[in-house]
């Protein structure tokens, strides 16, 4: 079973989320995190990408945001938790552009800024050992840096 760092697992997880070209994939192997992106290609170990990336028997592509409900589903999440009564409020945020500034901001005036910061930051660590186990990958270390 391949050993991967859950804080190199949670950057690539950021890498890949940030831009629609941006992938990751880890080796299923040796737990090695290969970046990839629109006409260039990321090498932030010793060896150079491989050509197979595609061969999902010894690459797992690294999910994006999306992929394991970080997105706004997670906000929800949090305003039904922790600020029910202002849900309407901060679900009426998220029909424009630019939610996530005005729901920082919002959460900054409730004095909510940081726990949604250790809320949200407690579910990536979840979610991103889930995904490990349910590849077969051993985490090596357990914070998110």
């Amino acid at each position: 079973m391949a050993k991967i760092k859950l804080s190199e697992l949670s950057d690539a997880l950021m890498f890949v989320s940030s831009d629609y070209e941006a992938q990751a994939y880890v080796c299923r192997r040796t737990g090695e995190i290969f970046w990839t992106g629109d006409a260039m290609v990321y090498d932030l170990g010793e060896n150079p990408v491989p050509d197979d990336l595609d061969d999902s028997e010894k690459y797992i592509p690294v999910p994006d945001k999306r992929e394991l409900d970080l997105g706004t589903q997670l906000v929800f999440e949090f305003a039904d938790r922790y600020l029910p009564d202002r849900y309407d409020e901060i679900r009426a945020l998220f029909r424009r552009k630019g939610a996530y500034g005005r729901f920082k901001s919002f959460l900054e005036r409730c004095g909510k800024l940081e726990q949604w910061y250790e809320f949200s930051n407690a579910e990536e660590k979840r979610l991103l050992l889930e995904w490990c186990k349910e590849n077969g990958l051993e985490v090596e270390d357990e914070s998110i840096a």
